[in-house]
């Protein structure tokens, strides 16, 4: 009885945040429509743009960017990142997670394991940087500590991940995974950080499907950034955030220390 009562007020909680991020959401509105546009593209493999001027060249030794999509979510909801980040010289790759991502954390995590091993077999490339937004950053963090990223991986950007879990997940919108205290939280928390690869959590102001909170790891540099869960994707601010992240540059424009930066 006193599960099903604390169940009910997290519901009535979110039901309350989810009132204030309607109302407040506004700003946002046109990062949501915009997510939605690039979402429905599917996974299909050609890309529809071309880069805007010049392209500056790849920086010697720069990792590639594998760009990992979130529950629901396709291919087509990295198009704008991967545009944004290819337009500053960097070398990006997606992969498919199914028709939309419903699947297994961990199925997802082995997937990326085998495709960067395939990359490593093919080419001369050694490490990747990995970008993953919401679920898509916890597939990153299950294959770093579980998996043997601890090898490959040079850095890890999570956008809007959850990694303390999300209540939504009462409202069936993301994977019960994601709910907070779920044994799959707590087997890849229990998992120590291992030493070499940098890891780095992105959170959104305005966000109610992953409460800026929830996104906060301890001895993980935090970055706050005035934008919605969709913005993430889609804000062109954000993409210069990433972008300079990944090259090594500050990342401008972020409301850091005042957020759990370590």
């Amino acid at each position: 009885m006193g599960r099903l009562k604390d169940i009910g007020a997290r519901l009535r909680e979110l039901g309350r945040e989810l009132g204030a991020g309607v109302a407040g959401g506004v700003e946002d509105s046109g990062h949501s429509a915009l997510y939605l546009r690039q979402l429905l593209r599917g996974n299909r493999e050609r890309r529809a743009w071309r880069p805007r001027g010049e392209v500056p060249a790849t920086p010697p030794g720069q990792p590639p960017v594998l760009l990992i999509h979130g529950y629901l979510a396709t291919r087509g909801s990295l198009h704008l990142l991967e545009r944004q980040l290819t337009e500053r010289g960097l070398v990006v790759m997606t992969y498919s997670l199914g028709p939309v991502h419903l699947g297994d954390i961990r199925d997802s995590a082995g997937l990326i394991a085998r495709k960067v091993e395939s990359i490593v077999a093919q080419t001369e490339v050694t490490h990747v940087d990995i970008v993953g937004h919401s679920m898509g950053g916890l597939v990153g963090l299950d294959y770093l500590k579980r998996l043997g990223g601890r090898h490959r991986v040079r850095r890890l950007i999570m956008l809007g991940t959850p990694t303390h879990g999300t209540w939504s997940a009462l409202l069936g919108l993301v994977s019960l995974q994601l709910l907070p205290g779920s044994p799959f939280l707590r087997e890849l928390a229990d998992r120590p950080l291992p030493a070499g690869a940098e890891v780095i959590s992105i959170g959104a102001i305005r966000d109610w499907l992953a409460p800026l909170s929830s996104t906060v790891l301890d001895g993980i540099r935090h970055i706050a950034l005035p934008t919605g869960h969709s913005g993430l994707l889609v804000d062109d601010e954000v993409a210069k955030v990433v972008a300079d992240l990944l090259l090594d540059g500050p990342p401008p424009g972020s409301v850091d220390a005042a957020h759990g930066s370590p």
